[in-house]
């Protein structure tokens, strides 16, 4: 499936918004308001009857569903129906577009351990990467930390469990709310990231689940 199909889908998902109760109610907890989060209960049947792959977002402003309507190399768009964005690369989160307190841009050093594969990591790795923050323009703030093997958990994704390995990602930042531990959950086999928590920006918690995930490029 090629980058333009993506986006077609995309835009059909955006036009059967109104009448698909999934997209519905991701407009609905997300979109409609941004201070009375309201959880989402998704079915395997909800998510299969979607032609695209989708994640789950839940933030303290809401939950929604977001599909995939492009890819860029390995840099992935996902767009809810209430027309927020959020841009993954390795799994990690590295722009948003319509949240309160967006992530203007995200640098990864060369080799980063989200490219090698978070399965390789072992007790503890260097992890390190630059943000830009908005509204004010804060440019290459650094974020610096280390990553560190967790144990393998049981982790409830829609009707199946999966055994997967927690990364947990202990970050520092010169500015104040960035400081945060991440955690990861990662298939042992490839490290594919299947459910995430990450501190985006200041004022933004994600927890990323993947419903019908991508797991290589189209």
């Amino acid at each position: 499936m090629n980058a333009y199909r993506l986006l077609a889908l995309g835009v059909l998902a955006c036009a059967l918004s109104a009448c698909n109760p999934l997209m519905q109610a991701s407009l609905s907890t997300l979109g409609a308001s941004f201070s009375s989060p309201a959880p989402l209960e998704l079915t395997r049947a909800q998510v299969n009857s979607l032609p695209y792959y989708q994640i789950e977002i839940t933030t303290q402003y809401g939950s929604a569903v977001m599909a995939l309507v492009r890819t860029q190399g390995d840099l992935q768009y996902w767009q809810a129906s209430s027309r927020q964005l959020l841009l993954l690369q390795d799994g990690v989160v590295v722009r948003t577009l319509g949240f309160p307190d967006d992530l203007l841009g995200t640098r990864l050093v060369p080799g980063s351990p989200f490219v090698t594969g978070l399965q390789h990591v072992g007790e503890d790795q260097a992890s390190q990467r630059w943000i830009d923050l908005g509204p004010g323009y804060l440019l290459d703030v650094p974020l610096t930390g280390n990553l560190r093997r967790a144990g393998i958990e049981t982790v409830h994704i829609l009707d199946q469990d999966h055994r997967l390995l927690r990364i947990d990602e202990r970050l520092s930042a010169p500015v104040k709310g960035m400081a945060a531990t991440n955690s990861y959950w990662v298939d042992p086999n490839d490290g594919f990231i299947l459910q995430s928590r990450q501190q985006v920006t200041p004022s933004l918690n994600v927890t990323i689940t993947q419903l019908r995930p991508l797991r290589s490029l189209p």
